[in-house]
This record gives C-alpha cells, structure tokens and sequence, in this order.
C-alpha cells in the first residue's frame, strides 16, 4: 500500500512541476551497503514439521547513474547497479530426520530506469528527493560449503539464476560541494521475484527485497 501511496504523490508533483527549462546532464558513482530480505516458512505434516529458511549476510553494492535534469525538480535517470551477499540456506523434516546447512554466494545486476522528484530548487545546497524506478534485475547464486547433510534432503541447485522484472522506490539528499559538483545520499528498496525462497523446501512466500545504502558523488555537465 505504502508503494501505491508513493507513487500516487509522484504523479501528483509531477503534474504540478513547472514547464521544461534547460535540460542539464549529469553522471555519477555510488557506493555502500546491500542487504536482502530473509524468509522462512515451517510446514506440518502427519509425520513431524518442515522447516526451511535463508540468512543473507550484508554486502557490498555499486551503482552507476547517467541521467538529466529536466527542470528545477524533475529529473530521470538510468542506472547500473551491482550487489554481492553471502546466504546460509538451511532445511530440516522431523519425520524423515532429514536436514541440509549450505553456504552460498549469490549476486544481482540491475538495469534500472528512475524518475526524480525533488523538493527544492537546481541552485539549493540541499536537495531532498523521492524517486521511482523499473527495469530488470538478474540473480545468481552457487553452493560455496556444504556445512551439515543428514538422509535425503531435497537440496537447492548447485547453482540457479534469473532475470526478472523490479521496482524500486528510494529517498535521497543531493548536497552541493561545488556548482557542478554534488554528494549523494541515498536509501532504496528494490523489489523483484525470490529465487533464494523458490529454491527452499518447502519453499518460502515472501518477495525478495534489496535494501540499498549509497554515498557517491554527481557531476552536472
């Protein structure tokens, strides 16, 4: 519902932005932290209890923007991005005393187009925004360790990936160091199809979340 809300109030300010002025480019490089949704499901059965989860660790993430200022607060932009994180996947019947623990790597590259609405003027210090993005994101992960193995598990593939459609949403500052030169904070959440939970046995429910904290810079041309 909250991502509804978000983009009813986009279109709404957008509606309101004032008539395009002079289109300004610009570029830019981020970096910082990753971190993914985890999920678990537990499953009775007339033999015992199913239980499967996922733990992600945090881990590095880059981001690389091109995009242009259309006016004073409405901008787009494309986006390359790169996340890595480890994942300990795990699952265990009561009934057939059978359980799996697994060390994973698993990485996501996304291709991602935004729209930026910000709340004060191009020659401002401080820049808030909103922004709302599509595109595509692919998702691979490969067995690193098998820690425990015990009876006949059904085991994750050894290694499986997709590409699939995501959303995101994110709030930012742009903070002006120079005329043409800005610091950029940034929050975002992108939301695709869970590979990790499909895998899981029985499989998890929840969508798979990658919760983004970026700090790089911006230059206008």
């Amino acid at each position: 519902m909250s991502r509804f809300i978000l983009l009813a109030a986009l279109g709404y300010i957008c509606s309101q932005a004032p008539a395009l002025a002079q289109v300004t480019p610009f570029a830019g490089a981020l970096g910082g932290v990753a971190t993914l949704s985890a999920d678990a499901r537990s499953l009775p059965t007339s033999h015992g209890l199913n239980v499967s989860l996922y733990k992600p660790a945090n881990g590095p993430t880059l981001n690389f923007i091109a995009g242009v200022h259309l006016n004073q607060y409405l901008s787009v932009q494309a986006s390359y991005g790169w996340n890595r994180n480890d994942l300990t996947l795990s699952s265990s019947s009561s009934g057939s005393n059978s359980f799996y623990v697994e060390q994973r790597s698993s990485s996501q590259r996304a291709a991602l187009f935004d729209l930026l609405v910000y709340f004060r003027k191009r020659d401002e210090r401080l820049r808030p925004y909103l922004s709302v993005g599509t595109g595509v994101v692919h998702f691979a992960s490969t067995r690193q360790n098998q820690i425990a193995l015990n009876g006949t598990p059904t085991l994750p593939q050894t290694r499986f990936s997709s590409t699939q459609p995501a959303l995101r949403v994110a709030v930012g500052i742009d903070v002006a160091v120079t005329h043409r030169l800005a610091l950029r904070y940034s929050f975002g959440e992108t939301v695709r199809h869970n590979d990790i939970s499909a895998q899981l046995s029985p499989p998890g429910e929840r969508i798979l979340a990658n919760f983004q904290n970026l700090v790089g810079f911006v230059v206008r041309f």
